[in-house]
């Protein structure tokens, strides 16, 4: 991901987290190709894009604006950068500019092994050699050498590096080139990387393997990032167990595994799993004493004897941002603010429905939490036809085969073994996609490579 521009001389303690998102992405609403199709899709039926789903009851947020509405959640949330170790900060986003402390490199280096000579050939080779990290060495004079090892500070006067494999020595010990010698050849002048001041990062920048080591390089030991938003996780049900096989009307409890590793590929910080009972007073007590920046549940959004976050949610005052998605599976996933600084994500109790929340509310709003820049959204041609709902989004899981997305089987709302075999989900409009129609394909966090995937 590119990192976009920072402004001049910005300092990062005047820098709050709603102004790196806006450097990071101006544009992060999440329409993209979804909205577009389901726009065209009513508009290929004679159905003016605004009109009203048949279904008139039918009250739930159209699934490209209910990200929408998870990423512009988050930027309404003022956070503030911290300073973090650098073994600490891989997968963050830097909060102020990465600017060189010092010149790179910080004095002329040897660029190989070989031998530092001064004037032309043939040169007297110095008994002792120049090694890396040791202090700065006599200077040369004319026809003098002296044995360099890379890295290795570079003797006052040198003319250049010859290679251990371009010099030869007669029986007198003296030095001579096999090719021609130029100035400054295999010499690393000091500044050539950068010099002290230079902006080597913006703000944005995500922080990789790579720029820890551009960080060390450039005499870092911590950088200003945005840090991680910390998610709680609060798996509902007494009919989960937590071990062993289903037996006499319980099954396994499978999002309590699942969730925390998925959180952080998504960039959070997973601060507990708590099991909580199908008991109103409990799921209360749950969710007000959390200090989390973001509390996902798991079921009891749908209006059940024992569905108890709707009306949580009404007794502690949240304000319910999305309270059902047109997406299947998952429509009953919601998104409420519960302080200023908090928010829930409500994902329905079926397996394959809670991975259509976490990539439709959880995935937006942790993201932009976390001031990373949303993904370029990309299409691929579908295999098969896909089967649409008549009015809203479908995601569907997929492998991706050359420059085709083959829908999987198994997709049903209570199912894993599809998503478990997926690359990506396809988001499929109203009405569906006919054999080679393209979709837009979300990419799973482990499935793209990229630094999200940190499960521990």
């Amino acid at each position: 991901m590119t990192p976009h521009g920072t402004r001049a001389g910005e300092d990062a303690e005047d820098l709050d987290v709603e102004e790196v998102l806006a450097l990071v992405n101006n544009s992060n609403d999440l329409s993209g190709p979804a909205g577009r199709a389901e726009t065209d899709s009513r508009r290929a039926s004679g159905q003016p894009a605004t009109s009203p789903p048949p279904d008139a009851r039918h009250h739930a947020t159209p699934w490209p604006e209910a990200r929408a509405t998870a990423g512009r959640a988050a930027r309404a949330t003022r956070r503030q950068p911290v300073s973090v170790p650098l073994e600490a900060a891989l997968g963050l986003t830097l909060a102020a500019p990465l600017d060189a402390l010092t010149d790179l490199p910080s004095f002329d280096t040897s660029a190989m092994d070989g031998w530092a000579v001064a004037g032309p050939a043939p040169w007297d080779v110095r008994d002792d050699g120049v090694l890396a990290g040791h202090p700065v060495h006599a200077p040369l004079t004319d026809g003098e050498a002296v044995r360099i090892a890379t890295g290795a500070r570079i003797p006052p006067d040198t003319t250049a590096v010859l290679r251990s494999e371009h010099g030869r020595t007669d029986e007198k010990g003296r030095l001579y080139a096999t090719r021609d010698v130029v100035p400054g050849q295999d010499i690393r002048p000091r500044g050539q990387e950068c010099r002290s001041g230079d902006q080597l990062l913006p703000v944005g920048a995500l922080v990789t393997p790579a720029v820890l080591g551009l960080a060390a390089a450039a005499g870092y030991d911590t950088v200003t990032a945005v840090p991680r938003p910390r998610a709680e996780i609060l798996v509902l049900g007494d009919e989960l167990l937590t071990e062993g096989r289903p037996h006499d009307g319980l099954i396994r409890d499978a999002l309590g595994p699942m969730l925390p590793p998925w959180l952080r590929a998504l960039g959070a910080e997973v601060t507990a799993v708590r099991r909580v009972r199908d008991d109103a007073g409990a799921l209360h007590q749950a969710i007000t004493t959390s200090d989390a920046d973001v509390v996902v549940t798991t079921g009891g959004t749908a209006a059940g004897p024992v569905d108890h976050v709707h009306p949580t949610l009404r007794r502690i005052g949240a304000e319910l941002l999305v309270d059902g998605v047109k997406v299947r599976p998952g429509h009953p996933m919601l998104l409420a603010r519960i302080t200023e600084t908090q928010h829930l994500v409500g994902l329905p109790g079926n397996p394959l429905a809670a991975v259509s929340g976490l990539l439709t509310l959880a995935e937006p709003l942790l993201r932009t939490l976390a001031a990373r820049p949303a993904p370029e959204p990309y299409t691929l041609p579908t295999r098969d036809a896909v089967h649409g709902h008549p009015y809203d989004t479908r995601l569907v899981p997929v492998v991706l085969r050359g420059d085709q997305a083959v829908p999987l089987r198994y997709n049903g709302p209570a199912m894993l073994r599809g998503i478990a075999a997926a690359d990506a989900l396809a988001v499929v409009p109203p009405g569906g996609v006919r054999p080679g129609q393209e979709a837009e394909l979300l990419d799973l966090p482990w499935a793209s490579g990229g630094i999200g995937v940190c499960f521990t």
